[in-house]
């Protein structure tokens, strides 16, 4: 009788960068279909015809979209020559992520989440798009400390 290989990500710990990839493919969706980020995850959690969610992608998704009017301005005020509007959805949801990370996150260290916010674009968007994701968490990330003492 054949038996069939297991799921990857089935009976053991997701990991981070898998945890924020599902964070930033949820967030991507929910824009996409013009829903909240939240109620998407929601549905899904439990959901037998889907992968298992880790807390970690949880506590994405729900920090992104509780701090989302925050994020966005700070993006708008650092991605020079560019509005959230204009960016390419993958590239805004990982720019979210990676704000999130880089300003809430407290045992993410800063180049982590830039460095894990650009393989992300590297994966999932344009040939432009990591060099764009690092310049504009870079510039956030310059002014981090500071941010964190306010926000």
């Amino acid at each position: 009788m054949p038996t069939s290989k297991p799921h990857p990500n089935r009976g053991g710990a997701i990991s981070r960068r898998q945890a924020r990839r599902r964070a930033v493919e949820m967030l991507y969706e929910a824009s996409q279909r013009d829903t909240d980020a939240v109620t998407l995850l929601a549905d899904r959690v439990g959901a037998t015809e889907v992968d298992p969610i880790a807390d970690y992608t949880i506590t994405l998704v729900e920090g992104v979209t509780g701090r989302r009017a925050q994020i966005d301005e700070l993006l708008a005020e650092h991605a020079q020559g560019w509005t959230v509007e204009r960016m390419p959805k993958v590239d805004l949801a990982v720019l979210r992520v990676g704000v999130y990370e880089l300003l809430w996150a407290a045992d993410v260290p800063d180049p982590v989440a830039i460095d894990e916010a650009v393989g992300l674009a590297k994966e999932l968007s344009t040939d432009d798009s990591p060099r764009f994701v690092n310049g504009v968490l870079g510039r956030i990330g310059t002014i981090a400390d500071r941010l964190r003492a306010v926000l």
